[in-house]
C-alpha cells in the first residue's frame, strides 16, 4: 500500500482468485521455511509447494503463474482460508508476495488474528459476494478500511466486519507494536516515576 493510500485507508486493486476451500497455513508457507523471524523475503516461499517442484523448477500448472503483484493486491479464496497451525509467517508471506487483503466467506480465527496484527486485511463476505468474485476473476475492487466497505465494480457496495482498533492500525499502516511504540515516551516517563 502506498503512503497516501495508507493514510486514507483505501485499497484499490484488481483481484486474484484461488478458488480453493480450506487453504491451510502450511500451503501458504511450508514449515521448512519458518526458520526466520524476518518478514522480508518470505514472499518467495508463498504457496511454494503449489508453485515449484522438489528440484525448484516451476510447476507447469502453477495456479499463481498469472498473478500480477503490482496490480492484483487482493486475493479471493474459497472458504475457511488460513486453517491449520498458527504461524505469523503466513500473513507475512502473503504481504511480501504482494497481497494487501484476502477475501473469503470464512477465515480460521488464529489466521485472522495474526493477519490483523501484521497488516494483512482479512475481509469476510457472504457466499453470494464470494461466488460473484470467484466467477469474475481480475475484478476491480475498492476497499475503504475505515468505513468497512467493499465496493465491487458492477456489483455494488457491501460491508465487512472489522474491529475499531484493527481499522485504526490498518488505515495508518501500522501494526500493534507500532501502536505501542507511538507512546514510547509516555511509557518511559511512567516507568521512571514508578
Amino acid at each position: 500500500m502506498n503512503e497516501n493510500a495508507k493514510s486514507m485507508g483505501i485499497i484499490e486493486s484488481r483481484t486474484f482468485n484461488l478458488a480453493v476451500d480450506n487453504i491451510d497455513t502450511d500451503q501458504i508457507i511450508p514449515g521448512k521455511f519458518l526458520t526466520t523471524t524476518e518478514r522480508e523475503g518470505l514472499g518467495q516461499f508463498c504457496f511454494y509447494s503449489w508453485r515449484f517442484n522438489e528440484d525448484g523448477s516451476e510447476k507447469p500448472d502453477n495456479p499463481l503463474r498469472q498473478h500480477q503483484p503490482g496490480r492484483q493486491r487482493v486475493l479471493v479464496a474459497g472458504s475457511n482460508f488460513g486453517c491449520g497451525s498458527s504461524r505469523e509467517h503466513a500473513p507475512w508471506a502473503l504481504l511480501d508476495y504482494g497481497f494487501q487483503a484476502v477475501i473469503s466467506s470464512r477465515f480460521a480465527d488464529i489466521f485472522c488474528n495474526n493477519s490483523l496484527k501484521n497488516g494483512l486485511l482479512p475481509i469476510v463476505v457472504d457466499d453470494n459476494v464470494l461466488e460473484h468474485l470467484l466467477a469474475n476473476p481480475d475484478h476491480a475492487v475498492r476497499i475503504d478500511i475505515g468505513n468497512r466497505r467493499l465496493t465491487l465494480d458492477g456489483y455494488g457496495d457491501v460491508g465487512f466486519p472489522l474491529d475499531p482498533f484493527s481499522a485504526y492500525c490498518l488505515t495508518r499502516g501500522i501494526d500493534q507494536l507500532d501502536f505501542i511504540l507511538q507512546n514510547e515516551q509516555a511509557i518511559l516517563d511512567y516507568e521512571k516515576s514508578a
